[in-house]
């Protein structure tokens, strides 16, 4: 079951967690120009309402708010759900989108800190992110709720993502198994799975000076994409039908070996 109102993308609504950059910007972005209203969230009060605005000069005959949150923060993240709810009459799709990834080193290099950091926000915040919305989409009737997946979702590992890529493996079992307790209720719950995209959160991770810098450019401008091109097409998709369980995925299996076939014939210049 979904909102019984077939009513066009203008009458549909997003909260997207963690959206003042990146990602969740560009999908916040990719919503409004398909005419719906949307909710942007971040914990940095001063880059979300920067981010608000240019969204509100882009787009100033659509609905953009803003609200900040630390997805860490249970009530929080309840307080989001309420704002929206309240000043949009209903949430159709609550994207848990905010997470971090730590720089590319063995788990022992790592402080205990960062660690911390890490599994806080990439599952605590995920999890109570789901609860929330799940509560109050099964009160309002209807409703979807997208994960945003990661290196490690598809059980992959790599030197130096050890940290990331479990936090990001629990996500897909988190994902898989909500949609499982949801099937048959009024709430569909799903994943996204960009793939490799190029944002600064990520550079800032990666280490331009090493020797391997040359290797990982390589790789990028094979397979990484830019959040313009791929947050249209990912909105494009969950606004066609709702769906329980699987997930949207950019960069598919196909499409990992025709860009590893055709690269010597095809140069794409995503890091440069």
């Amino acid at each position: 079951m979904f909102d019984p109102d077939p009513a066009a993308a203008s009458n549909k609504t997003v909260v997207v967690t963690g959206s003042s950059r990146g990602i969740g910007l560009g999908l916040a972005r990719a919503f409004l120009q398909q005419g719906c209203r949307v909710v942007i969230s971040a914990r940095n009060e001063k880059r979300l309402e920067a981010s608000a605005s240019a969204l509100r000069s882009e787009y100033p005959d659509l609905k953009v708010l803003n609200y900040p949150c630390d997805i860490v923060e249970a009530d929080d993240l309840q307080s989001l759900w309420n704002y929206a709810h309240s000043e949009l009459g209903k949430i159709d799709f609550w994207i848990n989108n905010a997470g971090i990834s730590l720089p590319a080193k063995p788990l022992w290099e790592h402080d205990i800190e960062d660690l911390t950091r890490i599994m806080d926000i990439n599952v605590k915040g995920m999890i109570f992110g789901s609860r929330v919305a799940i509560n109050g989409m099964l009160k309002q009737g209807f409703g979807q709720v997208y994960n945003m997946e990661g290196f490690g979702s598809d059980g992959r590992t790599m030197r130096g993502m050890t940290p990331y890529g479990s936090t990001k493996a629990l996500v897909a079992y988190l994902t898989r198994s909500l949609a499982r307790e949801c099937k048959g209720s009024c709430v569909s719950m799903s994943a996204l799975s960009p793939g490799m995209v190029v944002t600064d959160l990520l550079m800032g991770d990666i280490d331009t000076s090493g020797p391997s810098f040359e290797k990982t450019k390589r790789i990028f401008n094979i397979l990484a994409d830019r959040v313009e091109t791929v947050t249209p097409w990912m909105v494009e998709r969950i606004l066609e039908k709702p769906r329980n369980g699987g997930g949207i995925r950019w960069l598919t299996t196909p499409k990992i070996i025709y860009r590893f076939l055709s690269s010597p014939f095809f140069k794409r210049d995503i890091i440069r």
